[in-house]
């Protein structure tokens, strides 16, 4: 146990890293070498791997006995691969399709990828899909802070005051910030300049929309 506190770090990239080269062989036996059933085992680790790195949060989180960067930066990994993983997956599994297609020159692409890989140059689409996601982001933002509000919040000052005032932003300590958790209050600092770009990346699709190729 000893030796997993001191390589967590180590041993959590690794199994990334390890985790994402599975899920290329897998599409890569897949389609280059119609090994459907070898690729399979590499596509069966890749989600062991997953709920391993979900363990090693738990473990870590029985042995300090607090929440910490560990375990969110896994928890916040866990999810992306269980939502937004999943379709950059699909974007993954038609690239490689393409790709190899090319190779062999073999049509690997079904009537249905060719639909969505259309769909996806369309800018009213990706403007649409943006804002989805600026919503679900947004959504998250607000419950999240809320949580940690009633948990960690400063209850003799409004939080009306700390939106209204934002000299607690660039303060080091948080002897003036909103919420008396160090590890938190670094959290919303981190987690509110990436939802400012966010937000200005999300919306510029929809007030300076792309063209399609040939307009």
């Amino acid at each position: 146990m000893e030796w997993f506190q001191t390589y967590q770090w180590e041993v959590f990239i690794f199994l990334e890293i390890a985790s994402w080269i599975f899920l290329f062989l897998f599409l890569l036996l897949r389609y280059a070498f119609d090994r459907v059933k070898i690729g399979q085992i590499f596509l069966l680790l890749f989600l062991l791997f997953i709920i391993f790195e979900g363990i090693l949060a738990f473990i870590n989180y029985r042995q300090t006995g607090e929440i910490d960067t560990f375990q969110i930066v896994v928890f916040i990994f866990i999810i992306y691969a269980c939502t937004f993983g999943i379709s950059d997956f699909k974007k993954l599994d038609r690239y490689i399709k393409q790709t190899v297609g090319k190779w062999r020159k073999v049509d690997l692409l079904t009537e249905k990828d060719r639909a969505v890989m259309e769909k996806q140059q369309n800018p009213k689409y990706i403007a649409r899909r943006y804002r989805l996601w600026w919503y679900g982001h947004t959504i998250a933002f607000i419950i999240a802070n809320i949580i940690f509000w009633q948990l960690y919040g400063d209850k003799a000052t409004e939080f009306l005051s700390y939106i209204q005032d934002w000299s607690w932003f660039e303060e080091e300590t948080i002897h003036h910030a909103p919420y008396k958790h160090e590890m938190v209050m670094n959290i919303v600092r981190l987690w509110l300049v990436i939802y400012v770009i966010d937000t200005i990346i999300a919306w510029s699709y929809t007030f300076f929309p792309s063209k399609k190729k040939g307009e």
